[in-house]
């Protein structure tokens, strides 16, 4: 189970690095290289049990990443238009592995719960991941508006009358 979790976090930094490569606008690219940084303090933090001598000598996760984060998105909300539909993953090639990577941190955070709840990994692991894939969303939606790409939204079909 650790090794599914942790992999997944290294899956999402590889994502992370797909994303770079698709050439994000400018502020994004240096804030992914930042989390990319960040999601390897995360991994190494939850391969190491808490109870492992090791774990004393890893660096720590900070609060002020989270803080970083949500402080981020309060930016990006102010600059994108509001949301009124769920949107489709999609838009700029940058958008759309944002979107990717936001479903793969989904997945690191499904994994990395149950290791919480075994008291194996700290909470700021589970929270860290949380945050992170809510700013991936925003970012992708970022990606595009900065590209003039609009989000398309999801419209359900009505049910068919029998």
């Amino acid at each position: 189970m650790r090794v599914d979790a942790y992999g997944e976090v290294d899956e999402l930094n590889a994502t992370l690095g797909l994303v770079r490569g698709f050439s994000p606008p400018p502020e994004l690219d240096a804030m992914l290289h930042r989390l990319q940084d960040q999601l390897f303090t995360v991994g190494a933090v939850m391969a190491t049990p808490m109870d492992a001598k090791a774990a004393s000598h890893l660096p720590p996760l900070k609060e002020s990443w989270v803080t970083d984060m949500e402080n981020a998105m309060d930016r990006f909300d102010n600059e994108l238009p509001k949301m009124t539909h769920f949107i489709l993953p999609g838009g700029t090639q940058a958008a759309a592995a944002l979107h990717l990577a936001r479903t793969v941190c989904r997945r690191a955070e499904r994994r990395a719960v149950p290791l919480l709840r075994e008291g194996t990994i700290p909470k700021d692991v589970v929270i860290f991941l949380n945050r992170l894939s809510d700013l991936l969303f925003v970012m992708a939606r970022v990606a595009n508006h900065r590209a003039n790409v609009q989000d398309v939204k999801w419209i359900p079909e009505k049910p068919s009358e029998s």
